[in-house]
């Protein structure tokens, strides 16, 4: 199965040399039977909370994969309630495809139930990525990586944080390095999405909902 462009990024943040890699709200496993296949060292788990998924995917990853069946677990649970302490080594775990107020309270709760324990976090929320990124610099997380892509009309955020003292730098609350272009093409992403995301939350400035003008003033100052 061919990754989308989305899921693509997503599977070239991932590193070598994780022991245990949890592909959180999995949805139909593809993003993890890739990371399967591509780190031959990793136990991948795959967790979504939905139980005819999570029936029908361990179905597939048997027909498939029966050959690694010792390299994969499927779990039907709340990402809130991993089992990391049962678990040694470094471990990755990756929540995308929801939006960035559940990835908030997923990692705030997974930080607050495993202290003390080193876990990177890849993670690519669907909106609210300003209020993400606030409660990742909260929590003293620091950035390993981050990407920026555009997938069918809508932009994605790509973080790789860290609970390590120092294996990075500090995040910044509207990103730093996913402003940077390497081509005319990503110059083209990165402006279009500097525009919807500051007419956004113009728009909230002036339906009087929430003061949103520290906001827009820090997606201002990547014009700067």
């Amino acid at each position: 199965m061919k990754l989308s462009k989305r899921l693509t990024q997503i599977e070239q943040l991932v590193a070598p040399g994780y022991t245990h890699i949890w592909d959180c709200c999995c949805d139909h496993g593809h993003l993890g039977a890739a990371l399967l296949a591509r780190h031959s060292d990793a136990q991948v788990h795959f967790v979504d909370i939905v139980p005819s998924l999570i029936t029908e995917l361990e179905s597939r990853l048997q027909q498939h994969y029966a050959d690694l069946a010792e390299r994969w677990t499927t779990h039907c649970l709340d990402v809130a309630l991993l089992p990391l302490e049962q678990y040694s080594g470094r471990q990755l775990v990756i929540i995308a495809g929801v939006g960035g107020d559940l990835i908030k309270q997923f990692v705030s709760i997974i930080q607050q139930t495993h202290i003390g324990l080193t876990l990177d976090f890849l993670l690519c929320p669907v909106h609210h990525q300003f209020a993400l990124r606030q409660t990742l610099i909260e929590l003293n997380l620091s950035l390993k990586d981050e990407a920026l892509i555009e997938e069918n009309h809508r932009f994605y955020e790509i973080m790789l944080v860290s609970s390590e003292s120092d294996p990075g730098r500090p995040i910044s609350p509207v990103g730093e390095t996913i402003w940077q272009a390497n081509s005319n093409e990503q110059r083209d992403v990165i402006q279009r999405y500097l525009q919807t995301t500051l007419e956004h939350y113009q728009r909230m400035q002036q339906g009087d909902t929430a003061d949103v003008s520290h906001i827009i003033e820090a997606y201002r100052s990547v014009i700067d």
